[in-house]
């Protein structure tokens, strides 16, 4: 039977998907992809954000763990939530795992722009909550609660920096075949660098009774600049707007595979 990695799968869902342009003082660049020698042309603008509310099955070595929910909330414009929860059936619901995380953003001209982040993480017999702030005037931010003591340190921001939850939505806004995607992960006390390849060919992805043609999306194994042994995958397909399978590998093998349900408008 496999293990029930309720940290390990929050992870996969909230990195699965910038360079660091000079911005005003409230705002983080845009992310965006490396640079193309062959483009002739201006890239068109970025399709406007939207809730939607996307349902998935979480799988591990074929058995079911159980379902996983990701939805994006518009609240008082320009401001938004996007929110992670996880549980449900399977053998989550036999070890009493539940988790839940949210970012609160802004989606501005210049990209997303965190505010703030709350993650809880239940099982039958432990509670962990953990709280972020990102604070663009003072450029810092900051976690409390149920984490490491070095992890409570103020982290530096820099423009563009995202949770992994934003960088999810940032790799669906910004995929297009060929391209390479930069961006600053600053979450849970920590920053490193994301960098995903978008394969130039589009693969085919059946997921449930539904077929897509969808661009495979990697995350290169390199943290802070050194080879590590775990890659994520994610697929994603013009005009759906949350990836349609994640997938997370370690020292070449699969572990961790989220399949998309179904997905509609969240109200």
């Amino acid at each position: 039977m496999p293990r029930l990695p309720a940290r390990a799968i929050v992870a996969l869902l909230s990195v699965a998907l910038a360079a660091m342009a000079p911005v005003t003082d409230a705002h983080a660049a845009a992310p965006v992809a490396a640079p193309d020698s062959t483009a002739s042309t201006a890239p068109e603008p970025a399709p406007a954000l939207e809730p939607f509310i996307a349902r998935y099955e979480v799988l591990n070595g074929g058995h079911t763990l159980g379902n996983a929910t990701l939805q994006v909330v518009e609240l008082d414009a320009p401001r938004w939530r996007v929110d992670l929860t996880m549980g449900g059936r399977g053998l989550f619901r036999l070890a009493g795992i539940n988790a839940e995380q949210s970012t609160v953003f802004e989606d501005t001209a210049a990209g997303f722009l965190p505010l703030s982040q709350a993650t809880v993480r239940k099982t039958l017999f432990t509670r962990k909550r953990t709280t972020g702030s990102y604070d663009w005037q003072a450029r810092q931010a900051l976690w409390s609660g149920d984490i490491k003591e070095w992890r409570q340190r103020p982290v530096p921001l820099q423009p563009g920096d995202m949770s992994g939850l934003l960088i999810n939505l940032a790799v669906i806004r910004d995929a297009e075949p060929g391209k390479t995607l930069h961006y600053r992960y600053v979450d849970n006390g920590r920053a490193r660098p994301h960098v995903y390849r978008v394969d130039e060919a589009l693969e085919g992805v059946r997921v449930g009774e539904l077929s897509y043609n969808a661009m495979r999306v990697t995350r290169l194994p390199i943290e802070d600049g050194a080879p590590d042994n775990e890659e994520t995958v994610i697929w994603v397909v013009e005009g759906v707007p949350t990836p349609v399978r994640m997938l997370q590998r370690e020292d070449g093998e699969d572990t961790y595979d989220l399949r998309l349900i179904d997905y509609g408008t969240a109200e």
